[in-house]
């Protein structure tokens, strides 16, 4: 009888699984990296990157995409419509030509948001914190674009460094106080803007815009300034450098 053959056992490779558990391995490092790419989005600061580009360029910017925040127990920042900020400032530049041509008004960007800044000149009086009456139909142009947006609004009140002492304000800081307190007093009850968006800080000399060695240094460093905060995190910002210039 012929033997018969043995058939070739086929071989077992028992490291096979070294393959998927790589695969499984390498999908996870994509999972975790995505997850921390994500966690460490800046809302506020991808928020003003965006709006400044928006800005420079003029263009129509579209629909802002919402930013993707982490979920956590703490207070997560409203995202603003970036778009909103940009047609405000365009409304309030075309609103507003005359007192920008005139140097009475300046509207611009810094990190704080966007600035309207009123120049004491025609606003108030020397030394008084009581509202001319083109200072309040300036207002009221002011905050006819601004009554339709959900931001926060805060009134800074700003002097150059001479020094006052009168019955009423002892200090510059007291004058400055006051007027962005009247300027939050006409914007709610004769404008009605709620009381919610608004808050009042006032700074006296220390933030100026430019030098007080000068008579124009002083008296662009004497105004009150409108600041639209693009994020209700941004109420407790202090005053930037300041604002961009919106053109004359």
């Amino acid at each position: 009888m012929a033997r018969r053959r043995r058939r070739s056992q086929p071989h077992v490779s028992h490291e096979r699984w070294l393959v998927s558990y790589a695969d499984f391995i390498t999908l996870l490092f994509a999972f975790f990296t995505t997850m921390y790419a994500i966690s460490t989005v800046d809302a506020q600061k991808m928020s003003k990157m965006v709006a400044s580009m928006q800005l420079a360029l003029k263009g129509d910017p579209g629909p802002a995409a919402p930013v993707p925040l982490p979920q956590s127990g703490l207070p997560q920042p409203v995202v603003p419509r970036l778009d909103y900020l940009v047609e405000l400032r365009q409304q309030l530049s075309a609103r507003l030509q005359r007192q920008i041509r005139q140097g009475n008004v300046e509207i611009g960007v810094d990190s704080r948001g966007l600035v309207v800044s009123i120049r004491e000149a025609g606003s108030f009086a020397s030394g008084s914190a009581e509202l001319s009456e083109s200072a309040r139909v300036l207002l009221a142009d002011i905050a006819a674009p601004l009554s339709e947006l959900p931001h926060p609004i805060r009134i800074e009140g700003h002097t150059d460094d001479t020094p006052i002492n009168t019955p009423r304000f002892r200090s510059n800081w007291e004058l400055s106080t006051a007027r962005a307190t009247q300027v939050i007093a006409y914007l709610q009850n004769d404008l009605g803007l709620p009381a919610s968006r608004l808050s009042a800080a006032g700074y006296g000399e220390f933030h100026p815009r430019a030098s007080n060695a000068s008579s124009d240094g002083r008296a662009s460093n004497r105004r009150v300034d409108v600041v639209v905060i693009p994020s209700v995190v941004g109420r407790g910002l202090s005053p930037a450098k300041p604002a961009e210039s919106a053109g004359d």
